[in-house]
């Protein structure tokens, strides 16, 4: 479903991935993983359009999108849910959730109960401005509003940061259901790593913008691995 291929890319003059190469299968869920600093936020902003491509490829779906704006990456059906949370703070969470649905390509502005289903701690909320949700709440707000355009590909920069215990087990649980019930396709970037290790099918670890290693999501397990990940 999505294919990258010799990717490189970074900030002004600064290179950040050095011909990076990942394929997403559809239906599966692929972690990146990686100390910080190494490039893994930089490689999910110019998968999505974020930041400009300086080599290589991206395809999605069988489609060249390697010089498409962010705008209709997201149309053609990747959604993607950055890290911190980001919502509109003076919108109420129905509002945030409307004026998403409305911006991905004009569907209804009506809210999908399933999203909500998937969320209900937001369900008594809807009224409520964003800017007064905990943080947990603005992440589960932050994953709904990338639902409810309808991706074929989820794509989550480390959804967990921040977040506490309890609502960590529902996000768990939610990218579970979506990725092992509806067959959603998840690229996912964590730093937990048992987190990783229950959820992943297949992982990819960076380090200073190169992939160093990639396996099953069952190989996370392994000693070189936590040694890959320490600090």
């Amino acid at each position: 479903m999505l294919e990258v291929a010799g990717l490189e890319a970074g900030y002004g003059r600064a290179r950040v991935l050095f011909g990076v190469d990942l394929t997403v299968a559809a239906g599966s869920l692929v972690c990146v993983m990686g100390r910080n600093g190494v490039g893994k936020t930089t490689l999910l902003e110019t998968i999505m359009g974020v930041l400009p491509v300086r080599a290589g490829r991206i395809r999605f779906r069988g489609r060249d999108i390697t010089r498409l704006p962010t705008h209709e990456r997201v149309r053609l059906g990747l959604g993607y849910v950055p890290q911190g949370h980001e919502s509109f703070d003076r919108l109420s969470v129905r509002e945030n959730l409307r004026v998403t649905r409305e911006a991905s390509g004009g569907r209804d502005a009506g809210v999908p109960d399933e999203v909500l289903d998937l969320f209900p701690r937001l369900r008594p909320l809807l009224n409520r401005p964003a800017g007064f949700l905990s943080g947990g709440q603005q992440q589960q707000l932050a994953i709904a509003r990338t639902l409810v355009t309808e991706p074929a590909m989820l794509i989550l920069d480390e959804p967990t940061e921040g977040i506490q215990p309890s609502i960590v087990t529902e996000i768990e649980d939610v990218i579970e259901r979506l990725h092992r019930e509806r067959g959603l396709a998840v690229l996912l970037v964590e730093q937990y790593l048992d987190f990783a290790e229950r959820l992943a099918d297949r992982f990819t670890v960076l380090d200073a913008g190169v992939v160093v290693r990639e396996g099953a999501g069952r190989e996370l397990a392994e000693p070189e691995i936590r040694r890959l990940l320490a600090v």
